[in-house]
């Protein structure tokens, strides 16, 4: 049997786009069989109608109404002698229980021939779907030209790799399905990227494939929404557990034959910084076309973080649609311009030089009366950040360009960023890369570009440079932050890992000092609720993955609540 797994970007709420897109992408898969178009089957992602994920949206009867419309459309529209599977919102019509169900139907000649709702629904990390959704209440078998498969909604894999330890789901429907016999099984998925999750997705295909003898198709959705980034790289699973094919990062057509797949392909995964570059810069691209922007701007102070944003944004959208704007102040190096000078030079991006000083001056003369008597501290080195916030906005809004945050994860957590100055933006390009990551993916990129024969896009100058934020003379990071390699170690146990004081102090780390970072993250809460949305990589990135009240006794770090 012919399978097309076609993964697909949606418009989260466009459905008229998502429809017209399902239309051609199955038409299109169709011509592509060798036995031409008819008898074989075209497999679109979970909620490729709506888009995913709808939210809040989902209250509104008018986005429900809009998703059923949208189906009853391809209904008539589809091209005969296919069937084609799609993903959508439908109504709960059992009596009870939430108001809707995340549906996957097959169309074939008009009808709707085969609807299995979504069992498993995530209510972990940036999942909510319990909120909105009623889980199905049983597993059907979709009897195809003798062939009977198994349609099991994403997370409805998931039942071996549960999201917490010691969870487990109480239905596993990959089970029930091999237990009725199926031949063949289909994972429609809307499944968002994280760095190395690829993997736990080959495994547990793997392991479903071996139990049942049959081969299993996974198609992912693909593009950007948001904080969230779909990788896409559907694949096919042989009966011996192997991978036979898979799909890149873009909008892809695979082609399967159930009946021949391939023995001993070989398979090239990303790993690593290698898929974060991937990611990040899919990131970009997504939030920017879906938003309707396709020109940014960023501050470019000469140091690794803005300067990486700068280097991923310009290969998203291309160097003409960038603009690096640099401000220098009194406390700014020469070598700071002149850094930003050379890397905008290497990667033909425009440069703006736009000097604080005359405004810097400005405020200083407004407030030398209230601040007399009063040491140079925070208050003045935070009215700079808020002047060039000021400036990129204005920018932003003359010449219509999304403006890119450039902090990255290991200063939001800590809280070494300017609420309304360098927090200013609407996106966070690598707000969820620590500092060590941070300076890993560059050398990545000079290393590709290295590979490629061309001139590395960051000088070796901003690599070595001491991290500052120039805000006062011989200002380094360091003054206020502990050495990066540490502080990421223990941010990572305390945000990835949900460890606690106690845990980290057992694991080595000096007790002051995760004192300290545990003190510094827990009282920048405040900062992130207002920050830009961050394009997440990890497993647990700010946002709408990681919600804590602000107002709270710390009760991870010592003596907090007296």
């Amino acid at each position: 049997m012919y399978i097309s797994l076609v993964q697909m970007d949606s418009v989260i709420g466009d459905f008229e786009r998502n429809g017209t897109k399902i239309l051609g992408l199955a038409a299109r898969a169709a011509a592509g069989w060798p036995a031409g178009p008819e008898g074989g089957l075209v497999v679109f992602p979970e909620l490729a109608l709506c888009g995913y994920p709808p939210m809040d949206l989902l209250d509104q009867d008018s986005f429900v109404e809009g998703s059923l419309a949208a189906l009853r459309s391809l209904q008539k529209r589809l091209p005969p002698g296919i069937a084609v599977g799609v993903g959508y919102v439908d109504k709960n019509r059992r009596g009870s229980g939430r108001p809707l169900v995340n549906a996957y139907s097959f169309i074939s000649g008009g009808r709707i021939v085969f609807t299995q709702e979504k069992t498993l629904l995530p209510t972990y990390d940036v999942f909510d779907e319990a909120r909105y959704f009623e889980p199905a209440q049983s597993r059907q078998v979709f009897k195809f030209e003798g062939t009977k498969i198994g349609v099991a909604i994403c997370e409805d894999m998931w039942w071996e790799s549960p999201p917490s330890p010691g969870f487990k789901y109480a239905i596993d429907p990959v089970k029930e399905l091999l237990d009725e016999g199926i031949d063949i099984l289909l994972v429609p998925s809307a499944s968002p990227f994280v760095a190395g999750k690829l993997a736990t997705r080959l495994k547990l295909a793997a392991g479903s494939a071996k139990q049942g003898g049959i081969p299993v198709l996974y198609c992912n959705a693909v593009g950007a929404n948001d904080s969230l980034v779909f990788d896409g790289r559907s694949f096919a699973i042989a009966p011996w557990g192997k991978p036979s094919a898979m799909c890149g990062w873009e909008e892809e057509i695979l082609l399967v034959d159930t009946d021949r797949l391939a023995q001993g392909a070989r398979i090239e995964v990303e790993t690593g910084v290698q898929e974060i570059h991937r990611a990040l810069v899919a990131g970009i691209r997504g939030y920017m076309e879906k938003c309707g922007f396709s020109k940014a701007c960023l501050g470019l102070s000469g140091g690794i973080d803005s300067s990486l944003v700068a280097v991923l944004a310009a290969e998203a959208i291309g160097a003409e649609n960038l603009t690096c704007i640099t401000m220098p102040s009194r406390f700014s190096s020469d070598g700071s311009v002149n850094d930003s000078i050379e890397l905008c030079r290497r990667a033909g991006i425009r440069l703006e030089r736009l000097p604080i000083e005359a405004p810097f001056t400005a405020f200083l003369d407004l407030l030398s009366g209230p601040f007399a008597g009063r040491e140079f501290d925070l208050a003045e080195e935070n009215l700079q950040a808020r002047i060039r916030g000021n400036i990129l906005m204005a920018w932003s809004n003359k010449f219509g360009c999304l403006l890119l945050t450039t902090g990255n994860k290991s200063e939001i957590a800590a809280g070494y960023c300017t609420l309304y100055g360098d927090m200013c933006g609407a996106i966070a390009v690598i707000g969820d890369l620590y500092k060590t990551e941070v300076y890993a993916l560059s050398r990545h990129l000079n290393a590709l570009a290295t590979a490629r024969g061309e001139s590395e896009p960051i000088p070796l100058a901003i690599l070595e440079k001491v991290p500052s934020a120039e805000l006062r003379f011989n200002q380094k990071d360091q003054d206020s932050l502990p050495e990066y390699e540490l502080l990421d170690s223990v941010l990572r146990l305390y945000i990835e890992e949900n460890q606690g004081y106690e845990q980290i102090v057992a694991k080595g780390f000096d007790p002051g000092l995760v004192e300290k970072v545990l003190r510094l993250t827990a009282g920048a809460e405040y900062k992130r609720r207002q920050a830009a949305p961050v394009i997440k990589v990890s497993r647990r990135a700010f946002g709408i993955g990681r919600r804590l009240p602000l107002a709270r006794c710390s009760h991870e770090v010592p003596s907090s609540c007296r």
